[in-house]
């Protein structure tokens, strides 16, 4: 599902793309003046709480980027926030899913323990594009035992397969891009 109106409007107004970056061929979708806005992430977390009103217990925020909606929906929702994180980045005992993305590949982790049994967990990243990364967190919250309740981004690209990559997840985006070589899942490895 993709939000209609003013919000995708202001959400397609302040991306901002950079042609060859992290390599040549990708274009990434650069969110930055999105979160510079005063009031605009209160306005994105809301879409996502209302989208999702009572069909999720937890949050998990895929880093980097996925850090700030992330958070942002966690304390609006009153909801815990786990972080999914890459390697090397978390202490303790570990599951681990390694990834491919558009660019290379990937490791995210989260703790042991830090889902409780059947805990319904709402993935939380910035752009949507191939839903590797997605579907590396929705692994994760399985391995630690909790159940994906759906997932929520910014902006989906649609053409590089994202949404049919994740079809048996309810999903919600603000805005979904049309177009070829529009790349930006992911954060540069």
């Amino acid at each position: 599902m993709t939000a209609t109106g003013s919000l995708a409007r202001t959400v397609a107004a302040s991306l901002r793309a950079y042609p060859g970056f992290p390599e040549p061929g990708v274009l990434f979708q650069d969110l930055g003046p999105l979160y510079a806005t005063p009031g605009l992430l209160t306005e994105l977390a809301s879409a996502v709480i209302d989208r999702y009103a009572g069909a999720f217990d937890a949050v998990a925020a895929i880093e980097a980027r996925g850090f700030v909606l992330g958070a942002a929906v966690a304390q609006q929702a009153r909801k815990p926030l786990v972080l999914a994180r890459k390697a090397g980045k978390l202490p303790g005992e570990l599951h681990t899913v390694t990834y491919s993305l558009e660019y290379g590949e990937a490791v995210l982790q989260t703790q042991a323990g830090v889902f409780a049994p059947g805990v319904r967990v709402l993935l939380v990243d910035d752009v949507l594009a191939t839903g590797g990364t997605l579907a590396a967190a929705g692994r994760l919250v399985e391995l630690g035992g909790g159940r994906v309740a759906g997932y929520a981004v910014v902006v989906t690209i649609a053409p590089l397969g994202g949404p049919r990559r994740l079809a048996g997840i309810p999903g919600f985006s603000v805005l979904t891009l049309p177009g070829e070589n529009a790349d930006g899942a992911g954060d540069p490895p």
